[in-house]
């Protein structure tokens, strides 16, 4: 008998060293790769996102955001980093641990400021009516229409975050 639901995934532990590196990169500022587990695990129909990310040294993870529907957290494995949040900025270190609430208007990044690399976990909801902001650019990401706008204009994700 076949499954009706294909993104359905058998519900099996797997290894975290089998799931493949996912990597990206911009302008020299913004690096960093991961391991979806979620996707690995459930497919593009996960609810809670669990990745496993390395952050270089010298790299921030995204551009400064906070979300109004979605949640994150950050768990330090290895290494330290700088977290920024809102005005402030915080050193981490292995067993640290970090939340970023929905709809706290406290913009967030991730920094490593060291010369190793650090490895962290990220968990986070996933949630269609999302929308994410950027102060430091003006940008509103609209997750239900998969667009990115500055004051009215459409924008692409790293415009005015050089």
């Amino acid at each position: 008998m076949s499954d009706p639901d294909p993104a359905r995934r058998p519900n099996v532990p797997i290894a975290v060293d089998d799931v493949p590196w996912t990597q990206s990169s911009h302008s020299g500022r913004y690096g960093a790769r991961w391991k979806h587990l979620s996707r690995a695990t459930i497919g593009d129909a996960y609810r809670i996102g669990v990745v496993v990310e390395e952050l270089p040294p010298g790299k921030q993870t995204c551009p400064a955001h906070w979300h109004t529907r979605e949640e994150e957290h950050v768990l330090v494995l290895t290494g330290a980093l700088t977290v920024r949040i809102g005005p402030a900025r915080h050193v981490m270190k292995a067993g640290d641990y970090v939340a970023f609430p929905a709809n706290v208007p406290d913009e967030h990044c991730l920094f490593n400021h060291t010369e190793e690399t650090v490895r962290y976990v990220l968990v986070g909801n996933q949630d269609d009516a999302d929308v994410c902001l950027y102060p430091d650019s003006n940008k509103v990401n609209v997750a239900a229409l998969g667009e990115i706008y500055d004051r009215g204009a459409r924008k692409a994700y790293y415009d005015g975050e050089e």
